[in-house]
């Protein structure tokens, strides 16, 4: 019984974890500066009070941008694989203590660490788009965030992040020369908040985070401009479905040929024909409407796209082990089916409690009570694999031209 009771009121806040940002906090502002050409604004009005940070999610390190920009330890709601890495998720939960959850899932453990962080008087953060942008434009934001902020009951400090797209796109493994800048946009109380009705300050939340990069916004530069773009982009304004390849500055369609430059602007420009889209945000709308509006249910016999990956199963909070390094992945309308040595499954979407993406291009699928990571080379495109899944689901709910998709 004792042991219980020592359970129960164990303390989620420990004073290393100051100790640990504290020190982290100079050397990570200048090699931010340096590296991203990140220009981040204190939050002077912080004082001793916690707040729920919300920020958009443009780049891998956003977290350390919010970290910069206030005092104290924060704690920071993150996505179960980097609690799978064995001792180096040991490491992490020990300096910084971040707040496991299931992407793209409802979460009650998560939920129930982040009241229990806040009760202690911690600071919390978190994207609640769930997933890093892959056109520039801020994600879907699920509406579950607001009746969490009221729970909580923190001022809530909307972090907003501009420029990351354009020097470090989550489909590309270079880092661009080019200008960042993040500041909180706007702060809201609980005593306003509170008056406020749900679709309000959902509203308000995202007003405070919307960021559309499909303008000029300054100079990004490097030589592998559009290297792995391939990752965002599986539909072709010309063709259709197809797949891409991508070489320096120029991303070109396997099927048909057509190539395009990506501009230090951003910007996007047939080589030798006219491209219908001046950057990557319209085109990956285009993309998203034609799998929304396309019958693609006769893919149910053959696959719309087949694929070599090594496929892992993913203990929560643990580890990851390897199934197979190599096995074929076919994509169908309703399923993927996986073959190969050790490995023969058909994962059919109505089974599939859902998919998701981590890092540039890493799948997980979580089915019934296993999830699976797929991992195949550094040109697979994931993103196609969630899109269809959640076509499926949409027209499963007699929602033929449901929007979501996934991100």
């Amino acid at each position: 019984m004792a042991k219980k009771d020592k359970k129960r009121t164990t303390k989620w806040i420990k004073n290393r974890h100051k100790v640990f940002t504290f020190l982290l906090r100079g050397t990570l502002g200048l090699y931010c500066k340096i590296k991203y050409g990140l220009k981040v604004e204190k939050f002077k009005e912080q004082q001793k009070r916690p707040y729920l940070i919300l920020f958009n999610h443009q780049t891998a390190f956003d977290q350390f941008f919010v970290g910069i920009a206030f005092k104290g330890a924060t704690y920071y709601v993150a996505s179960e694989d980097i609690f799978s890495l064995g001792f180096t998720s040991s490491i992490i939960r020990y300096l910084v203590a971040p707040i496991p959850i299931k992407k793209q899932t409802s979460d009650v453990r998560a939920i129930m660490t982040c009241i229990k962080v806040a009760k202690e008087g911690g600071t919390i953060a978190m994207a609640p788009e769930g997933n890093r942008t892959f056109s520039g434009k801020t994600e879907y934001i699920n509406p579950s965030i607001v009746p969490l902020c009221k729970k909580l009951n923190l001022p809530i400090a909307l972090f907003r992040i501009e420029g990351g797209y354009g020097v470090h796109p989550r489909w590309s493994d270079v880092v661009r020369k080019g200008k960042m800048r993040a500041y909180v946009s706007k702060v809201i109380y609980p005593e306003e908040y509170s008056a406020l009705s749900d679709t309000e300050l959902y509203d308000a939340i995202n007003q405070g985070l919307y960021v559309n990069e499909a303008s000029v916004s300054g100079q990004f530069k490097h030589k592998k401009r559009a290297e792995y773009l391939e990752r965002a982009m599986y539909v072709c304004p010309k063709c259709g479905l197809s797949t891409f390849k991508s070489k320096g500055n120029i991303i070109e369609c396997t099927k048909c040929g057509l190539k395009v430059e990506y501009l230090p602007t951003k910007q996007l420009k047939g080589v030798s024909e006219p491209f219908p889209f001046e950057f990557v945000e319209p085109w990956y709308e285009y993309q998203s409407n034609f799998v929304i509006s396309n019958d693609l249910s006769n893919y149910v016999d053959e696959p719309l796209y087949t694929e070599q990956a090594a496929l892992f199963e993913v203990i929560p909070y643990k580890n990851k082990k390897l199934i197979t390094k190599k096995s074929t992945v076919c994509l169908y309308s309703d399923k993927l089916v996986l073959s190969g040595e050790n490995v023969n499954l058909m994962l059919t979407f109505d089974k599939i409690n859902t998919i998701t993406i981590l890092g540039k291009n890493k799948l997980n699928v979580y089915d019934r009570n296993k999830i699976y990571q797929i991992k195949s080379d550094k040109r697979f495109n994931a993103l196609k694999y969630i899109h269809l899944y959640h076509k499926y689901k949409n027209l499963a709910k007699g929602e033929e031209h449901g929007q979501f998709l996934g991100l």
